[in-house]
């Protein structure tokens, strides 16, 4: 962490922040937000505070500065902050105040989406589950119980930022609020009462008086004054509701969240840099990348259902707060290229002209300035006449021309650097008492099957689980006993139903079968073969949730649980019994909730046993020394089924290891030439969706720290490892027909040296030690696995390693004068791949 990040860590928690020079009014018009009178184009990047912890934010929030981040988008979520009705909760990442106080400290502004509906992937789309008790609610509609809730929390967290003084009408840093999410979506199944619910939420909103405008997202018909916003891959086609109001891009998917049993998507940056530059060229000056760091959904906050504990998204910045290279630096290069457009973007509307198909060009003129944008939308090369130049542009990119006559940057040409990265696994380091000899010390205790707890209830018929447990837990017990004559000779099967998400049926005390559904389709059937004996037998059905659903109109009437029917078949002469409408015993949760167990502080722990493994409803403990260094940390569940695990008392979420995602769908790389979607582009494939599971460094302790897990399904925790994340290599690729580097614009004799290779070290006090790979001519590949091509220089290496090898960074030529012509009639370009120690 760099001194700079260290002091406002320390400003931070001192309850302290230095304020950029914030303005005192902000409006808008057709062009752009007007900040202190000065229209602006302005990049902007989502962090959510509650995905990483209060000491990543600082160091999360200037590296999004140098990004060239100028905003940082946050949603805020209720059911976060007000848990229990009137009972409110902004401490720990839930620091509302702290986080926007932290990044006002680095000089950026924030756009702060109230909604309160947050959609999000989070769970129950951010609203408390208590809302849904309230008598005669109906969400997101023109209903009185619901609008008076809604309206008491926004005042309530306007009334927060206000008393602070963060909105940019006090000198703080808040610039836009958001109200409602996404209501455009779905607005059409709630009918006229859709339309008078989000008149009334626009009015509410500006009538609480933050003197910053506010913004709707995907609501065509948001009223004036709101600003109507675009979500989604690509917004240049996007067009305000008035001419009043600036062209905004609140979410600009950076990738694509996953869930357990899928595989995990990605996107290219140079589809990504293309949609920014097009919505740049077509008259944008306000976007948002969504997520520019998207964290990990520590606890049960995850929605979907079924939405993975890491929330990545492929993001600029990464989980564990890594910068993801080429991705990050590229858009850096790219922001540059624009912000060195914004006299004249913020001056005029551009000029659009097509000279060719799927050409496209743009200029912006304002006095003596001329910036062009040329685009070429279609999937293979092309060249484009302008000015009397001729310019080639690779498929599916857009070259920004800040003087119309060079270019600066091609969004399909990357200059920046790329990084391969591994986790360095080491086994878990166990804490062993003075006491005690053992090399292994997990300890455990045997969560009982069935009803155990003095809160249990019963009735007749299968009860829906959310109605029943207000999300207190994922867990609820459906319990029932029965008499059976002699069957020999029959094999019963038990047919169960459920909307889901999972389920696990015992007999008589024993596991005999599971269900579970998936992102796509939550709700459960299984046939399990059972076993029952003359006489009483015990059936208990164990029901869980993986996070509850979080968007879509009327999301929050979507049930869980086994609602029915639950059927005995085959029973001796062919009988059958429906149990549905039969006395059951329900238990909300586990004993080991009630009990604390999750603290490791609680609770009759074994350890005086074989340790029992693959046994499933077992809670694990043990202590253990921290990875040493500084690099983040993740454990490796391999090896476990299904559970939740808690680090020194906090929940690191849900983990799920064995729920392999389809073979099919992933391909070794991706064009990213042609529309992106979210099932585009895969990887890991055939693979379990999740096994890492970020463990926050300030979470740890050096010497001596707890562990818990609770065990669903059954697995053996002696498998489970650490991992720190490291980087093995950092690489380059520039071509000549590549740009010079932006840094270099500014001078008229750099500018035309021509293209340049960089490397620098990720991190301070490294240098890079070694040239794993160098070759200019025709290498190919990627970072990590460049091959050389047809034809190489055989100075290459040599002068790589002469200009590299003991400096922290290096820049060399990519040019026929360094290297020598190791083959006419051919574009170049130079492949390095290095390791800093």
């Amino acid at each position: 962490m760099r001194l700079t990040q260290v002091v406002l860590v320390l400003l931070w928690f001192l309850g302290v922040y230095v304020p950029a020079s914030f303005c005192a009014n902000v409006t808008y018009d057709h062009r752009a937000l007007v900040i202190d009178g000065k229209r602006r184009v302005l990049i902007s990047g989502s962090i959510h505070y509650p995905r990483s912890t209060p000491q990543m934010w600082p160091d999360l929030i200037q590296k999004s500065k140098d990004g060239g981040i100028d905003v940082i988008e946050t949603y805020v979520f209720w059911n976060l902050h007000e848990p229990v009705r009137g009972q409110y909760n902004f401490e720990g990442r839930g620091d509302l105040v702290g986080f926007v106080k932290a990044v006002a400290a680095a000089g950026l502004y924030v756009h702060l989406r109230i909604g309160p509906y947050a959609c999000a992937e989070w769970n129950y789309g951010g609203f408390p589950l208590w809302l849904h008790f309230i008598p005669g609610i109906k969400f997101r509609t023109d209903n009185e119980p619901f609008k008076a809730e809604m309206k008491r929390f926004t005042a309530k967290i306007v009334d927060l930022m206000k008393r602070e003084n963060l909105y940019a009408s006090q000198g703080g840093p808040i610039i836009l609020s958001q109200i409602e999410n996404e209501y455009g979506n779905v607005d059409i199944h709630y009918g006229p009462a859709g339309k008078s619910y989000i008149n009334w939420a626009a009015s509410m909103a500006t009538s609480l008086d933050t003197g910053v405008p506010w913004v709707m997202c995907q609501q065509v018909n948001a009223p004036d004054p709101i600003i109507n916003a675009c979500n989604g891959f690509y917004c240049d086609q996007f067009t305000p509701n008035s001419d009043e109001k600036p062209k905004t891009w609140t979410e600009n998917y950076s990738g694509w969240f996953f869930a357990f049993g899928e595989a995990v998507p990605y996107r290219p940056v140079e589809d990504l840099a293309f949609a920014v530059a097009r919505f740049f060229q077509r008259g944008g000056t306000f976007q948002n990348y969504y997520m520019y760091h998207g964290g990990t959904n520590f606890g049960r906050t995850t929605g979907g259902p079924f939405v993975s504990t890491s929330y990545d998204y492929d993001a600029p910045i990464d989980e564990y707060g890594i910068i993801r290279q080429p991705k990050w630096g590229h858009l850096k290069d790219l922001h540059k290229a624009i912000k060195l457009c914004e006299e004249a973007l913020i001056a005029t509307d551009p000029t659009i002209s097509s000279p060719g198909p799927n050409l496209e060009t743009a200029v912006y003129k304002t006095g003596d300035v001329c910036v062009a944008f040329l685009a070429n939308i279609g999937t293979t090369d092309s060249t484009v006449t302008f000015n009397g130049n001729s310019y080639h542009l690779p498929g599916w990119s857009v070259s920004i021309l800040p003087d119309c006559r060079s270019v600066i940057l091609n969004t399909a040409k990357i200059n920046s650097v790329s990084m391969t990265s591994s986790f360095a696994t080491e086994s878990l380091k166990e804490e062993v008492d003075s006491l005690d000899s053992s090399s292994s010390r997990w300890s455990w205790i045997s969560e009982p099957v069935g009803i155990s707890k003095p809160d249990a209830f019963s009735k007749y018929g299968l009860l829906e689980q959310i109605n029943t447990t207000a999300d207190r837990s994922d867990y609820l017990w459906y319990s029932l006993s029965i008499v059976v004559e002699d069957n020999a000779g029959a094999q019963p099967v038990l047919h169960i139903k459920s909307l889901g998400h999972a389920l696990h049926a015992f007999i008589n005390g024993k596991l005999a079968g599971s269900g579970t559904g998936n992102k796509g389709k939550a709700k459960v059937k299984v046939d399990i073969p059972i076993t029952l004996v003359a006489g009483k037998n015990t059936i208990d059905l164990l029901s869980l949730t993986v996070g509850l659903q979080n968007y879509g109109a009327f999301y929050d009437r979507v049930g869980a649980g086994i609602t029915g029917p639950v059927i005995l078949k085959g029973l001796k002469n062919g009988s059958t019994v429906d149990l549905s409408s039969h006395q059951w015993t329900y238990q909300v949760g586990l004993q080991g909730e009630d009990l604390g167990l999750s603290s490791g502080s609680v609770g009759q722990w074994n350890s005086q046993s074989n340790l029992p493994t693959n046994q499933p409803l077992t809670w694990y403990k043990t202590k253990f020394v921290a990875p040493s260094g500084s690099n983040p940390v993740a454990i490796d569940f391999t090896g476990m089924g299904k559970g939740e695990a808690w680090v020194n008392g906090q929940s690191i979420g849900r983990y799920w290891p064995t729920y392999i995602a389809s073979k099919s769908g992933c391909t070794d790389s991706c064009n990213y030439r042609g529309s992106y979607n979210s099932s585009k582009c895969l990887k890991n494939c055939g693979k379990p969706s999740q096994t890492l599971y970020h463990v926050p460094r300030s979470w740890l302790q050096p010497d001596s720290n707890i562990l818990v897990l609770f065990e669903e399904s059954g697995g053996d925790p002696r498998k489970i490892s650490f991992g720190t994340k490291q980087i093995e290599s950092v690489c380059s690729h520039v071509s000549e027909s590549h740009p010079p580097p932006i840094d270099r614009w500014y001078s008229d004799t750099e500018r035309k040296i021509g293209p340049v290779m960089s490397l620098e070290c990720p991190y301070p006090n490294q240098v890079i030690s070694s040239i794993k790979f160098a070759s200019f001519g025709t290498p190919h590949g990627t970072c990590g696995n460049f091959n050389h091509g047809h034809c190489s220089s055989n100075k290459a290496l040599s002068i790589v390693q002469k200009a590299c090898i003991g400096s922290s960074s290096c820049s060399i030529g990519v040019s026929i004068d360094t290297f020598g012509n190791p083959c006419n009639g051919v574009t170049k370009s130079l492949a390095v791949e290095a390791t800093c120690t």
